[in-house]
């Protein structure tokens, strides 16, 4: 089950890029005294006690600018507000309450979320306290007073974010069907793939880019097996206004990513991987599904005996962090080996939820280590004591070592090439804890 979605909004200028930076815990954001700089929008992963939820920064909402750039940063603020599940929203007590505040407001009360407000800059709560209740007046509830620089008052406003959040949220969905994300720039084919496979017109197709507006859920069966399609917004292409806004159409990939099981990240053949594609592939990684790269328009390449495989290795090339991925070629007009899509689909599930015994294991790395010796600093050297299996989906293993300062991310990845040689795990990432233990 996917996490809880929280949206940061407000004017600009109230300080959410400084209130995001202090709850993700880095700086991520870029945080300037200009209003709308935060042209981003941005998420992080964030856990508040035992809640773990996606948080978004979104540029500031001008209500009523008719600058461009303003009013599409106003529409991705919306998709934020649509796609969040609990909404924070920031004011500045020291510019105190003003008419955008209000229409800002509004737009949040149409949207029918729960909403916290949260009044900012009140680093001395004697002092400010009486201009806080001035908030009052915006009828959206109690104002809960924080000053995201000095990180004051940040955990009673998450308290009651985390206390908003659907009972679902972060619970084992019961839902055992497969969950297919489907994401790419927009014209690659996302909605026609899924159409073929569908046999009808479920999504609207066009040639405009970006007309699938919101992520949609479409059940497929095939030879009696149900999935289900998350198809996503695609991330828009560079030019001089989509470049300001260019991260913003992420967070619909984001969320669809965390929904999903399996990620097809769909690429055009004949404009090849770009940085944009990377950059989703990423996302997929980060959350350790399982990812197939989709060569879409295959058809429309001149091919000769060489052409597959000199396209792969400039894919490999591109994506070299994630050498575990599928490929595959196919063509959403003809329909070419789209059906095989399935058991491309069926294998990674497999893979992503595969266990290997502890002794197993064990035997795998003892081997290893005897064909490399580990590494050492100063005299002393690394000693692996035990390697299991913790969790799946991803296979997630833990190392139990005498020094983690001297496990270098080299020898890990040394270790996970012979568990790949042993069980393939094709698709899927593998995720290593080390810990340490005193020797007996």
């Amino acid at each position: 089950m996917s996490k809880p979605v929280v949206a940061v909004v407000g004017r600009p200028n109230v300080g959410k890029s400084t209130l995001f930076n202090a709850l993700a815990g880095e700086m991520i954001s870029i945080v300037k005294d200009t209003p709308g700089v935060t042209r981003d929008r941005i998420y992080a992963d964030v856990s508040w006690l035992d809640k773990e939820f996606t948080l978004i920064d979104t540029g500031g909402i001008e209500p009523e600018s008719k600058d461009i750039i303003l009013s599409q940063m106003r529409e991705q603020a919306q998709i934020a507000i649509d796609t969040a599940d609990v909404i924070i929203f920031l004011t500045d007590v020291r510019q105190g309450l003003l008419d955008a505040d209000s229409k800002v407001a509004n737009m949040l009360r149409r949207s029918a979320k729960p909403v916290i407000l949260a009044v900012n800059k009140v680093d001395n709560f004697d002092k400010f306290m009486p201009d806080v209740y001035e908030f009052y007046n915006l009828g959206i509830g109690d104002p809960v007073p924080i000053s995201a620089s000095s990180r004051l008052g940040l955990g009673d406003m998450l308290d009651k974010v985390t206390a908003l959040f659907p009972e679902s949220a972060g619970e084992e969905s019961e839902d055992e069907r497969p969950r297919v994300a489907i994401v790419g720039k927009p014209n690659v084919g996302k909605s026609s793939i899924i159409n073929k496979l569908l046999g009808r017109q479920r999504v609207i197709v066009s040639d405009i880019a970006g007309t699938t507006r919101d992520a949609i859920d479409t059940e497929i069966t095939h030879n009696g097996k149900e999935y289900v399609f998350i198809d996503t917004a695609g991330l828009r292409r560079k030019n001089k206004i989509k470049e300001e806004l260019e991260r913003y159409s992420i967070i619909r990939t984001v969320t669809a990513v965390e929904r999903a099981d399996v990620v097809l990240v769909v690429i055009d053949a004949a404009e090849g991987v770009t940085e944009q594609d990377a950059k989703i592939a990423g996302i997929a990684h980060e959350r350790g599904k399982g990812i197939i790269i989709v060569v879409n328009k295959w058809d429309a390449i001149e091919k000769n005996d060489k052409t597959m495989r000199e396209y792969e290795s400039r894919v490999r090339q591109i994506l070299s962090f994630i050498p575990y991925a599928e490929i595959m070629y196919v063509s959403a007009q003809t329909g070419q080996r789209l059906p095989k899509l399935f058991d491309k689909i069926d294998m990674v599930m497999e893979n992503q939820t595969l266990r290997v015994a502890t002794g197993v294991l064990n035997e795998i790395m003892m081997e290893a280590v005897a064909m490399q010796q580990p590494p050492s600093d100063k005299g002393k050297r690394l000693k692996l004591y035990y390697i299991t299996q913790v969790s799946v989906k991803p296979p997630t293993f833990v190392i139990f070592v005498n020094d983690k300062e001297l496990m270098h991310f080299s020898y890990t990845r040394y270790l996970e090439n012979k568990i790949r040689e042993a069980f393939g795990f094709k698709g899927t990432s593998l995720k290593f804890f080390i810990r340490e233990r005193r020797e007996r």
